[in-house]
């Protein structure tokens, strides 16, 4: 990347200065300590998707009621990673990173415990709430602490980590699961977080380039109001007879954007600099990592109980199904660090979502009933190639299109890609795995012939669980009909999903080709924004750069 900016002229020179790679003192275990705080977030939002058939015998609750519990962890962490991230900028990283790992371990207790499927939804949200304390800070941390080549290749670093350990946690959950209740899969994160407090304490520098800004509470309890009601909203999209609860979500989240928006116009310290937001290699970032991350929580969402509900995998053999993904991330990351610095972060965004696509496209037609494991391992090798190729250039565009002083909102934001990416593309999959599932069952009903009483078609259509548990009153020949229809439901179901995974790479996928700048005006670009930004008189002329920002 030196040799690029060094050929890009005056903006490259300009530029130069600040691609001098920097490190804090024993820079390995700085990066491990926060990659430690990153992982218990990572791990947090994993670990529930292989409890959730489990989950919905116990408690015999409805798809919707999975999802929700799905979805609870993101939906806290995405509602407040940017209220969170500006308030780590003007208090200290390091004392709400601590905070939220103390959080976090009565909060895993209450779900482990819960008595109900309420209880463990707000338990679950109160987790997001202490990851959303937590997780902002790490990559707010990698930003101010190191420069460069070498903050890339941290980044790269801490990207491929975090999702590995997510696409690791279902292994972990599905080993507690063979031998303890399935409570026992939030204990998971309770150990790292003591550990990760522990490390953070001892390893991890306080107050490094943090403002004296006063945050912006009332743009806060905005952005917690907008996400909050946006991710519920879509996640209530497909349940009957919730007409006016889905409107009312709708509406509130409109009110809010609205609010919000003149907020941050009017604010004397914005919460959110739309100034800065308003930069292609942030914005268009930032759209195309919450594809990305959420591709992959949702293909976990949907595969593990695709996984243990069709093709009667144990929890275990499903955990261990992942393991594909998480490996490619792992060592693909150093070479994705490598195409952003040599190819900029268009190409190597492009070329995830390649990955990305062939893996739904795997899926929606390869996973069928009774399939060999190669096929799942496909799918799932696809989807982590594409992730660690993607995942390192959404997260770098956006630190390094914002100053380090203001880097909570670039951390709030690439933490928000995983997040609400997450909890939107659960949601979305979640509902149209819901509908797709309720419709086939209906009409595998009608079809059947028989007299079924309102309650039982209630129980047979409301989620798979559901179906296997209402299957057990029967004689075994009616179970084995009732199980190979609610097979064939599912089947219907999570075709509509993974459709709409790749309808939404595509979409993506455009975004960034047509959007995104090309790699020789993102770095002159990214010099004019570091020159404003430390209110440098030498920067490229501005019809240059307004032209490049209309071009991207």
């Amino acid at each position: 990347m030196t040799e690029a900016v060094a050929s890009s002229g005056d903006a490259g020179a300009a530029r130069a200065p600040a691609e001098t790679s920097t490190a804090p003192k024993r820079a390995g275990l700085v990066l491990g300590a926060l990659i430690a705080v990153a992982a218990v977030a990572n791990l947090g939002l994993a670990v529930a998707n292989v409890a959730l058939p489990a989950i919905g015998k116990e408690f015999d609750a409805s798809q919707t009621a999975l999802n929700l519990v799905a979805v609870g962890y993101s939906l806290g962490l995405a509602a407040s990673v940017l209220y969170f991230g500006a308030v780590g900028d003007r208090y200290g990283r390091k004392l709400l990173l601590m905070i939220g790992m103390v959080v976090t371990v009565p909060a895993d207790l209450l779900a482990a415990w819960a008595p109900n499927i309420g209880v463990l939804f707000g338990a679950r949200v109160l987790g997001g709430l202490a990851a959303g304390m937590a997780y902002p800070t790490t990559l707010a941390l990698i930003t101010a602490l190191w420069s460069g080549p070498g903050r890339t290749k941290a980044i790269a670093l801490w990207a491929a980590t975090g999702g590995a350990i997510a696409a690791l946690g279902p292994l972990c959950s599905g080993i507690l699961l063979e031998h303890f209740w399935w409570g026992s899969v939030f204990l998971l994160t309770v150990p790292l977080a003591v550990v990760a407090l522990a490390m953070a304490f001892v390893l991890v520098p306080a107050h490094v380039n943090e403002t004296t800004e006063p945050v912006d509470h009332v743009g806060g309890v905005l952005s917690i109001a907008l996400v909050g009601a946006l991710i519920l909203g879509i996640n209530f999209a497909a349940v009957p007879n919730e007409t006016a609860l889905i409107i009312e979500l709708f509406a509130v989240a409109a009110a809010a954007l609205g609010a919000f928006f003149i907020r941050q116009r009017r604010a004397k310290n914005p919460l959110y600099d739309l100034h800065a937001a308003a930069r292609p290699t942030f914005w268009v970032a930032a759209c195309a990592g919450i594809i990305v991350f959420g591709s992959l929580m949702g293909a976990m969402f949907i595969g593990q109980q695709f996984l243990q509900n069709v093709l009667t995998y144990s929890t275990v053999q499903a955990g261990l199904a992942i393991l594909p993904a998480a490996a490619f991330m792992v060592v693909v990351a150093p070479r994705s660090a490598q195409l952003v610095e040599a190819r900029g972060a268009r190409f190597t965004l492009l070329l995830g979502y390649v990955f990305v696509f062939l893996g739904f496209l795997t899926m929606l037609v390869l996973w069928k009933e009774n399939i060999s494991y190669w096929k799942v391992a496909l799918g799932y090798s696809f989807v982590g190639i594409g992730v660690g190729l993607a995942g390192t250039p959404a997260s770098h565009s956006l630190t390094g299109s914002v100053p380090v002083k203001r880097v909570g909102m670039a951390s709030g934001t690439a933490d928000l890609q995983r997040d609400l990416g997450g909890a939107i593309m659960q949601s979305i999959f979640g509902a149209l795995l819901t509908a797709g599932y309720a419709a086939a069952a209906g009409a595998a009903v009608a079809a059947s012939g028989k007299n079924v009483n309102n309650t039982v078609q209630t129980e047979l259509t409301k989620s798979f669980s559901s179906a296997a548990d209402t299957a057990q009153r029967y004689p075994a020949s009616v179970q084995d009909q009732i199980v190979a229809a609610a097979k064939a439901s599912f089947l219907k179901g999570d075709q509509w999903a993974y459709t709409a995974g790749i309808v939404a790479v595509l979409l993506g996928a455009v975004l960034v080709y047509f959007k995104f700048p090309r790699f020789a005006d993102e770095q002159r670009l990214l010099a004019s924004y570091a020159a404003e930004d430390a209110g440098e008189a030498v920067r490229p002329d501005a019809r240059k750069t307004k032209s490049l920002e209309t071009a991207a």
